[in-house]
């Protein structure tokens, strides 16, 4: 089968479990688009979003459909390195045992490891997650132990601020994308949400997701085929210039928000890593679209989840992080002249 047919092939098999997921939590269409470009964009995501409002429900539903081993741990004060790579007890007998943490104990067949409430875990135990998320690897029992084709997707509790240990700057830069996903606003939505039985019962949903859409051992090979096919024309490539030196440099693009001091606003704008990782999902989104070129378009569309949390601020401005970063990547993406 020829590398064309074979992408349309996947592509195909990409939109059916887009579309399963969908059927199965309404009125998130925008991220359950992105959760499907980080899968064939074989990178990380960061959820975050008020309580109840699906974000467990919708990984899992991405787990099931793609395959594999699925994993989740939660996020507790007390949670210690060692918890994710060992697990002892007692057995029957009296005698102490260790077996393999959540990390190890599904082997190579780890494709989804769902991290629900990263910001209740101390720093340690987040160090030891990126490592596992930059190299796919974890040293543990004398050995190195691989899991190529795993996936991190890590949640955070944005009301609740005690006990918590907010992400370093190097962790947040590990994720692809971060989404914030909100409470539906549409009115028939809600109104299934709250009357429609059906959305009551977040295991019978996921049971309607298809198991193991995706053959889950060939994603790495299919995302690797995805970037190698879809082309950036040197328009294309000095637009993604301009917004990279655009977010170490606003003013210079006459960007302005208003009633700040834009000189004094940003101390670093995105890493190499995540401009990588802005063409890697842009070129996802345009392969999904059927394209085999970039579009502006398709930039758009990742923009603001690539590069909101990749722009860092001032102290005195980085309080106000939830507010200002959405604006200035919409301003830099209004002032920047498109091709």
């Amino acid at each position: 089968m020829s590398t064309e047919h074979r992408l349309a092939d996947w592509r195909e098999t990409a939109l059916k479990l887009e579309r399963a997921v969908q059927d199965v939590v309404i009125g998130q269409a925008q991220t359950i688009r992105l959760i499907n470009v980080a899968t064939f964009a074989r990178g990380h995501v960061l959820l975050e979003g008020d309580v109840g409002v699906g974000k467990t429900t919708v990984l899992r539903a991405f787990a099931r459909g793609i395959g594999g081993d699925f994993e989740r741990v939660e996020g507790t004060v007390d949670l210690m390195p060692g918890d994710m790579v060992y697990h002892t007890y007692v057995d029957g007998e009296g005698k102490p045992r260790i077996d393999p943490g959540p990390l190890l104990r599904h082997g190579e067949r780890l494709t989804t490891f769902f991290f629900n409430e990263i910001n209740r875990a101390r720093p340690q135990v987040q160090s030891l997650l990126l490592r596992a998320m930059a190299e796919r690897t974890v040293s543990a029992f004398n050995r190195e132990h691989r899991f190529p084709h795993m996936t991190v997707f890590a949640d955070r509790n944005k009301v609740e601020k005690e006990e918590t240990f907010e992400l370093a700057s190097a962790a947040r830069d590990r994720f692809m994308f971060e989404l914030n996903m909100s409470k539906p606003g549409d009115r028939a939505v809600r109104r299934a949400l709250a009357f429609d039985t059906a959305y009551h019962d977040a295991d019978a949903l996921i049971d309607r997701v298809p198991p193991a859409l995706l053959p889950w051992d060939q994603l790495n090979a299919v995302g690797a085929l995805i970037q190698q096919s879809v082309r950036a024309s040197e328009a294309i490539e000095r637009y993604v210039l301009d917004l990279w030196e655009a977010s170490e440099d606003p003013l210079r693009f006459g960007v302005q928000l208003e009633g700040i001091d834009m000189k004094r606003l940003v101390l670093a704008g995105a890493s190499p890593r995540g401009m990588s990782a802005l063409l890697r999902a842009a070129r996802v989104v345009a392969w999904l679209e059927g394209r085999t070129h970039l579009t502006p378009d398709d930039l758009h569309a990742v923009l603001p989840s690539v590069l909101a949390h990749r722009v860092f601020f001032s102290p005195v401005y980085e309080l106000r992080r939830g507010e200002l970063a959405p604006a200035l990547v919409q301003k830099i993406i209004d002032k920047i002249v498109a091709p």
